[in-house]
């Protein structure tokens, strides 16, 4: 029975077959164009969707590329020198309190040793003084809301008590306010460690970028005024090649002392001179000088040259001093780009700056209108 069902079954035929009418030499021409058709469109697939490999970016697209990401990095190494300078001052007012405190408590401890003498004295006469009965209470609350009380006795025992109570107070307050303290700093230093991440992981996908591009590609684009040629993660070597009128030079030429001359005052004046005299020094982020620089570390050391102490960032800088026009920019002023304020030159005159631009990229002479101009100030 399984043998004659089985004898009148179809043959399966094969999906291509089924669609071109069996296997006549017909079919069999069909199927081939069939299959050819199917594999033009599969071939035809794989260039529109993910068979294909990306093209690789042009120079031109690295440049602007690596552009954006020397940009975002900024905006973290900024966040990050505003967070290393309240990590910094937590850390010296986490100190002076634990200073305070341990004198403090000396001077408490020597209140309680007093207040103790007293009553061994008094339990060899026969008896311990309410006053300083009070002082060896478990409830130390309950001595503190009795201590105003224990002032107005007037007796010696009394003073003294009233004045442990005070000193047991100061010391409680300072202590809180140390916990509090140390709690900022864990903060802060966790807010630290996380831009310190953005911007390596930053300075570190611009540094693959150009390693994509030739020798020759790279000098172009640094020839251009990118100064990228010479891009390392942090380290910021100086290059010697300018672009677009940019100096590389350090000094005090004929150039710097004009424009020393045409600054609003001799502090400005110091601060051109300054600017100048660190012309080809490294770009390194988070630093101040002496050595390398970023742009508001250079702004910084050059504006102290000249006897003014600026706060560390680009965003806390533009409140140093009144606002200038573009059009009343003198040397010495801090010039500010991009909408975020993450980046500031010092002005030099004919519309240039001397600014620390990024990784790769010394400190420069470069135009103002290189960058998205934001706001100028002058530190007062």
């Amino acid at each position: 029975m399984t043998a004659t069902v089985a004898s009148h079954r179809k043959p399966r035929q094969h999906p291509l077959a089924a669609l071109t009418g069996g296997g006549s030499r017909s079919a069999r021409t069909a199927r081939t164009a069939a299959t050819l058709a199917l594999a033009g469109a599969a071939t035809a697939a794989g260039l529109d969707g993910t068979g294909q490999a990306a093209p690789q970016p042009t120079p031109a697209q690295v440049k602007g590329r690596v552009d954006a990401l020397y940009q975002e990095a900024e905006v973290a190494t900024q966040s990050y020198n505003g967070a290393k300078e309240a990590a910094e001052r937590a850390r010296e007012e986490l100190s002076r309190l634990q200073d305070e405190a341990a004198r403090r408590t000396e001077k408490l401890n020597a209140s309680r040793t007093e207040l103790g003498t007293m009553a061994a004295s008094q339990y060899r006469a026969g008896g311990i003084d309410p006053t300083v009965r009070l002082l060896l209470s478990a409830d130390p609350q309950r001595y503190l809301d009795g201590a105003a009380v224990l002032q107005r006795t007037g007796s010696h025992q009394a003073t003294a008590v009233a004045g442990y109570a005070r000193r047991l107070g100061s010391v409680r307050q300072i202590q809180r306010r140390a916990e509090d303290t140390a709690e900022r700093l864990a903060d802060t230093e966790a807010a630290l460690k996380k831009h310190r991440v953005t911007v390596v992981h930053k300075l570190g996908a611009a540094e693959q970028l150009l390693s994509r591009l030739t020798a020759e590609q790279r000098q172009r684009m640094a020839g251009r005024g990118g100064a990228h040629a010479h891009a390392g993660a942090g380290q910021g070597r100086a290059a010697h090649g300018t672009g677009h009128g940019e100096g590389l030079r350090g000094g005090t030429g004929p150039e710097a002392a004009a424009a020393a001359a045409r600054a609003a005052d001799p502090r400005a004046a110091r601060a051109v001179a300054f600017a100048y005299a660190a012309l080809g020094k490294p770009y390194v982020w988070g630093a101040t000088g002496p050595s390398g620089f970023d742009c508001s570390g250079l702004t910084q050391a050059a504006w102290k040259a000249g006897g003014v102490a600026l706060p560390r960032t680009t965003y806390t800088q533009i409140s140093s001093g009144p606002r200038v026009d573009r059009s009343q920019l003198a040397p010495g002023d801090l010039v500010f780009f991009y909408s975020g304020i993450s980046h500031v030159g010092l002005y030099v005159g004919d519309g240039k700056m001397i600014h620390a631009p990024h990784p790769g990229a010394p400190v420069r002479i470069a135009p103002i209108d290189q960058m998205p101009f934001a706001a100028a100030t002058r530190p007062a």
